[in-house]
């Protein structure tokens, strides 16, 4: 029989906790000899590596959200693969998934902060951009196999891994079933013409906001109030995925900002000097220093006192997460030096538990980390004594922040990446200054450290989804760790030149350019440490206070902190995503009904954002080429923003119906 017609599902123990002395048996057990590594399943995740970074790229740079690319390449792997009629696919559709599911995290480490180069008026070269995504990628890998048994096997059932569940259903109860490829097929072709319609002629507004009624203009001059929402079917089914419960979170965050403090302080309009708080605030945009009265507008007021309210507030979540993981790091350290001396239990030689050996671990890291040194000689630094000491701040905060990442991804499927790197980038910084480099020549080092670091945390955290949906499965943990480092090699080179291609098409600054808006954080961050100008510490503190006072409370203070950093419009859309979720899986007395209308729209809403995502590259190729339809007068009128109120009506109410379509 074959291995296909005896999946079945998931044993019952598999989301919760094991007794003492109970065991859980994968579908592949360890005594199969299942087929992995093929020519195909390498293939098909080297195709799915290029074609995800370059979607995940785009997509990243113009909303900031960088969606996770597993469950729809997982998707695409099943539905591939049952409609070339293949069999014994569950192993190598992991395969695939893991190499492809590279694409998103080498993309969240590149895209947060090497765009920052650019806003700060520098050049980055093609071989800075790829190195510094492979080399960091090659850290996180190597510095999270370690900590595998103790996040997978030896804390089962106790994290909810949000991300992994959702990829091992589609790939377990998926194979087999083509209807599952066609929904996606459809929704992203939806979703796909709707944000290529958008990004490419302009036939209707891709952010709708309350300036458009007489009220709304005047709420926003008067009383600096301001709503606004994109309504880009891509962030529409993000939204979707994150779900309600941490995307009200997010939104908390923004509205406490955008309703709360800018109108505070914009009430000081009449009573409070204008060039006294640009000169506070530490502000050296030429348009506000020349006319400072526009620091009064809600925009404004959220860049240059909002988002540094968030960056406090991500910063301080990102020491709390530390602070929390001690007792991981320890107990996680001792598993892997156990067996590096040798002391191997039975349970350890199963086929299902083997690792990649600690002493070939050593190896690479040791490679990795001397490789580095020398590209922050030659291609950075250009001074042996400096480069230590930036090798050295590479390697501590990656290793601190390893577990960070990989909890954070094991409870809310998402990973704190921008605020640990904003950490980075401010003791790098420091420690830069204080050894004699600043200015321009210091930015850029302090940029691709971040880089390194960003991209090393972010591999740790999207690869320990990797090994739990593997753990679930029963695939080799050794084969799966293997061909991770040729996924990061392709999502590297491709996130390079797309990030080139992307800059010269729409760059990072100035009217139309990609909202970046991590990338921007990090740049406004380094420039005055860097130069010498005001930082807004007190901001800084603020914000981190503020985390605190969450955590106090229970309230997801890393979520919170978010919602203040990322632009409301940003943040809106996911709110309305996860409204969707909890209206279509609540309307049924019967709860597999739910279920299944929950599952079919998480199938959609993949759809929408693998679609968006990569017509929206297709889109920045066409306008890199020269063929530019957009009709930039019409966009920008109100009327188009009216249009675009029917059309994102029109989406919201196909995703509803679309997803209720299911009957018990």
């Amino acid at each position: 029989m074959s291995e296909q017609k005896q999946i079945k599902k998931l044993a019952e123990n598999a989301y919760r906790p094991l007794a003492e002395g109970e065991e859980y048996v994968p579908i592949m057990k360890a005594s199969d000899k299942p087929k992995e590594v093929t020519p195909y399943s390498v293939g098909m995740g080297v195709l799915m590596a290029i074609i995800f970074s370059a979607a995940a790229a785009y997509l990243g740079l113009k909303v900031g959200q960088v969606f996770e690319a597993a469950i729809p390449i997982a998707i695409i792997a099943v539905g591939v693969g049952t409609v070339a009629g293949k069999k014994n696919m569950l192993g190598q559709n992991v395969i695939i998934q893991s190499i492809g599911a590279s694409s998103g995290v080498i993309v969240a480490g590149a895209i947060f902060t090497l765009p920052a180069l650019y806003i700060l008026g520098l050049e980055a070269q093609f071989y800075q951009i790829f190195l510094s995504s492979l080399l960091g990628g090659l850290l996180g890998i190597v510095l999270l196999i370690p900590f595998r048994k103790y996040f997978v096997k030896e804390m089962h059932g106790k994290y909810p891994f949000p991300e992994a569940t959702a990829t091992t259903e589609v790939l377990v109860s998926g194979e087999g079933q083509k209807g599952q490829a066609k929904l996606l097929a459809v929704s992203g072709l939806i979703g796909g013409l709707y944000d290529f319609v958008v990004s490419t002629f302009g036939l209707w507004a891709d952010t709708l906001t309350t300036r458009i009624t007489a009220w709304g203009a005047h709420a926003a001059e008067q009383f600096k109030t301001v709503f606004k929402i994109n309504t880009s079917a891509a962030v529409l089914g993000l939204g979707y995925i994150v779900g309600l419960k941490y995307a009200a979170f997010i939104c908390a965050g923004s509205f406490l900002v955008w309703f709360v403090v800018v109108p505070m302080v914009g009430s000081l309009e009449g009573s409070f000097d204008a060039a006294r708080l640009v000169a506070l605030l530490g502000i050296t945009n030429e348009s506000l220093l020349a006319n400072p009265q526009q620091i009064f507008t809600p925009e404004n007021l959220f860049a240059y006192i909002g988002k540094p309210l968030g960056i406090g507030g991500i910063a301080m979540a990102g020491i709390i997460g530390i602070v929390k993981q001690a007792g991981i790091i320890k107990n996680s350290l001792g598993m892997a030096v156990s067996e590096l001396k040798g002391k191997k239990s039975g349970a350890e030689e199963k086929r299902t538990d083997k690792d990649i050996s600690m002493r070939t671990i050593l190896t690479v890291l040791i490679a990795v980390l001397i490789t580095t040194l020398v590209f922050f000689r030659i291609g950075v630094l250009g001074n042996w004594w400096m480069s230590a000491i930036a090798l050295l701040v590479v390697f501590v905060i990656a290793f601190l922040f390893t577990t960070v990442a990989a909890n954070a991804i094991a409870i809310v499927g998402s990973n704190p990446v921008s605020g640990m790197t904003l950490m980075t980038l401010i003791l790098a910084s420091l420690v830069l200054v204080s050894i004699g480099l600043e200015g321009e020549s210091g930015m850029t080092a302090a940029m691709i450290i971040g880089g390194v670091v960003c991209t090393a945390l972010s591999m740790a955290g999207g690869f320990v989804t990797d090994l739990k949906i593997g753990y679930w499965v029963g695939t080799t943990p050794r084969k799966q760790e293997s061909w991770k480092f040729l996924g990061t090699l392709v999502s590297a080179a491709t996130v390079a030149g797309v990030m080139m291609v992307l800059n010269k098409t729409y760059g990072f600054t100035g009217e139309g350019a990609l909202v970046a808006p991590q990338a921007n954080a990090m740049a406004a961050v380094i420039k005055p440490l860097m130069t010498g100008g005001v930082t807004p510490w007190m901001l800084y503190f603020a914000g981190a206070a503020l985390s605190l006072i969450l955590t106090m409370i229970g309230v997801p203070a890393l979520a919170f902190a978010l919602g203040m950093f990322i632009p409301l419009e940003l943040n809106a859309p996911l709110l309305v995503g996860g409204l969707i979720g909890w209206f279509v899986t609540t309307r049924s007395k019967d709860a597999e009904v739910n279920k299944k209308r929950g599952d079919r729209g998480t199938l959609i809403a993949s759809g929408f954002i693998a679609g968006g995502a990569l017509m929206g590259v297709v889109s920045a190729v066409l306008k890199y080429v020269g063929v530019d339809p957009f009709m930039g007068e019409w966009f920008a009128s109100n009327g188009a923003q009216w249009v675009g109120l029917a059309t994102y009506a029109a989406l919201i109410a196909y995703f509803i119906w679309d997803s209720k379509r299911v009957k018990n």
